[in-house]
């Protein structure tokens, strides 16, 4: 059973809105998101990127940072920009972008679940980024930026949250991609909503594997430090927002590789031809996978399309049979020797929001290859979590991404 938490958000003036709301920290690097934040004091990136404040050159995880990062969070409660509800609330957060409208319950998502894999993930975290994320959540005694959970979508929390969308939103606006963003404060059905997701088995982490390890870890500690810890305190809990599965978009993660391995045009082809079908399919229209295991590849001024031949892969394994398991398994290592993608320079990965035109611009600006794939499936994310699986580095890109600055929950 499932345990969610509502908590006194904090969250911008509603006037404000737009010039608080950000991009996650971890979509851009420093010097854009410097650029991002010029003429612009209240960008919540002033709190999740704190390094805009200080010199260029700083060490990203030195001491100053995260206390700039504290200090930004609070004068900007201090200032009124941000204000935090006098109560403990759950909210809705409706994200609209082109034909995708997902909606998902603001909430306190419970460390004891994520500890007990109540809370299920897919991915393997990184020791660097989880430390950096630790430090961030420990000094700032805050949880900034929300963690993507789903679960399998229910008809009775459907029905509550329309009758919330019935009220007039605190924030509806546009962002500067495009993507609408509409919020909510749930004044009733509190209790309602905490026993519905008490008969929920599992809820699974789409995205922010490390938001969710960080938390995870500053309870552990505050928990081993206080010898009246209860269980109730605000840190038991970290910041998420829930989302029925059947509403997700997972968008395709792409691959560019730089070299050939010292392989010829005509031995890097002849070696592929192996274990896929290789067909021309045109010098100028890019090849977008319609089904499981076909690829595109733009190689030599031309894309083609790949597919799997049978008996290459295991067809049984939720996690060998994923396509990015068999590109991995098939090309990527054995032909050009990208045997940890999670650490090897010579690959790169492409969102699905920057378009395949991307991948053919990458190869023509000197790249060797690239890889258009067909995107995996929220049911596929959830078949390997059941199995206490993992799924490979980049299996995933969730859009539209979830604003940081909408609402923040303390620690404390």
């Amino acid at each position: 059973m499932a345990k969610i938490n509502p908590f006194r958000g904090v969250r911008p003036q509603p006037k404000m809105i737009q010039e608080v709301a950000s991009l996650p920290y971890d979509v851009m690097n420093s010097a854009e998101a410097r650029k991002m934040v010029e003429n612009n004091p209240h960008s919540f990136l002033h709190v999740v990127k704190p390094e805009v404040d200080l010199p260029e050159g700083i060490d990203l995880y030195s001491e100053e940072v995260y206390q700039k990062g504290r200090e930004n969070l609070y004068k900007m409660m201090a200032d009124g920009v941000l204000i935090q509800d006098e109560k403990p609330c759950f909210y809705v957060y409706q994200q609209i972008m082109g034909d995708v409208n997902q909606i998902g319950i603001v909430a306190g998502a419970s460390v004891e679940d994520y500890e007990n894999n109540i809370i299920k993930k897919h991915e393997h975290t990184r020791a660097k980024k989880e430390a950096d994320r630790i430090k961030h959540v420990d000094t700032l005694s805050a949880n900034t930026g929300p963690v993507f959970l789903t679960y399998k979508a229910r008809k009775d929390i459907n029905e509550i949250v329309a009758k919330v969308m019935e009220n007039k939103p605190v924030y509806d606006f546009e962002a500067e991609d495009g993507i609408k963003h509409i919020f909510w404060i749930i004044e009733e059905n509190t209790e309602e909503l905490i026993n519905i997701f008490a008969e929920i088995d599992y809820l699974y982490v789409a995205d922010g594997h490390h938001r969710s390890a960080s938390g995870t870890k500053v309870c552990q500690r505050r928990r081993a430090e206080n010898p009246n810890h209860t269980g109730n305190e605000e840190y038991n809990f970290f910041l998420s927002v829930i989302f029925p599965h059947d509403q997700l978009y997972i968008m395709d993660y792409n691959r560019v590789v730089k070299d050939l391995n010292n392989l010829s045009s005509g031995d890097f082809l002849k070696k592929i031809n192996e274990k896929f079908e290789v067909t021309e399919h045109s010098k100028t229209t890019p090849f977008k996978p319609e089904n499981l295991h076909t690829f595109g590849m733009y190689f030599d001024g031309m894309w083609y399309k790949l597919s799997a031949k049978d008996g290459t892969f295991p067809t049984n394994d939720p996690v060998n049979s994923l396509d990015v398991a068999i590109l991995q398994n098939n090309l990527l290592n054995p032909i050009l020797a990208i045997g940890d993608p999670r650490k090897d320079e010579r690959i790169d990965f492409v969102g699905g929001i920057r378009g395949l035109t991307e991948l053919s611009n990458r190869v023509n600006d000197g790249e060797a290859v690239a890889f258009s794939m067909f995107a995996t499936s929220i049911e596929q994310l959830m078949n390997i979590a059941d199995a206490g699986e993992v799924m490979p580095p980049k299996s995933t890109w969730f859009e539209p991404k979830l604003r940081s600055g909408v609402i923040t929950h303390l620690l404390d």
